[in-house]
């Protein structure tokens, strides 16, 4: 009967233990030198809390001691291996830059669901290098984004659709030729993601020749 009761205790203990190194939570962050307003490989870092009050963190960008092969990763915007998030930006777009990820641990019974919120595109900008534009001489289409994060980026074709009224674009560039009688062109550039967010500028072109 001793002996039982000892069995009982001791099953009791390592129970208990095994509760307190149970992961209750986990919290998924990216590394903010990625800039992932524009790219789409990034860096991210999950920390594991436990019912002990003990936090374990990934290794890679949080510096910790899990290791990624342990850990299998889905994602609802992508793609996630050895730390690294690859994303889908049209699919992360239509989830309001909310991504899902599904965590299964050698720990948990079950999966463990968390979410990553990245920066985002809140509007755009014309910021033209020149006042006017000069016939047969390629004229920069540079238009600039802010993000949700604060920062502000130089986008390029990727993420941004231009149209013109007259000329010619070549890539971001805007091309008049020397015959052409136009006094102005309006640019239009336009969000790829977000259609709706879209901003036009009038240049004019120059008509005096240089001396």
């Amino acid at each position: 009967m001793r002996a039982f009761l000892i069995i009982a205790q001791l099953l009791l203990f390592f129970n208990a233990q095994a509760q307190q190194n149970n992961i209750t939570s986990v919290t998924a962050s990216y590394d903010p030198a990625s800039i992932a307003e524009l790219y789409d490989h990034i860096p991210i870092g999950l920390e594991f809390k436990y019912a002990n009050g003990q936090v374990s963190k990934t290794e890679g960008f949080l510096q910790g001691a899990y290791r990624w092969r342990n850990i299998k990763v889905t994602s609802s915007a992508g793609s996630v291996q050895n730390g690294y998030l690859q994303l889908d930006r049209q699919r992360l777009a239509k989830l309001h830059y909310q991504v899902e990820l599904n965590i299964t641990l050698p720990e948990t019974a079950q999966p463990l669901t968390t979410t990553l919120t990245l920066p985002h595109l809140e509007s755009i900008r014309f910021n033209h290098y020149a006042d006017s534009l000069k016939r047969n001489i390629r004229f920069y289409l540079n238009v600039e984004g802010s993000f949700s994060s604060g920062k502000i980026y130089p986008l390029d074709t990727a993420a941004i659709k231009f149209t013109t009224s007259a000329g010619k674009l070549l890539g971001q560039d805007l091309l008049l030729n020397s015959n052409d009688a136009t006094r102005t062109i309006t640019v239009t550039a336009t969000n790829k993601n977000d259609p709706s967010m879209s901003i036009s500028s009038t240049i004019p072109v120059k008509q005096l020749q240089d001396k």
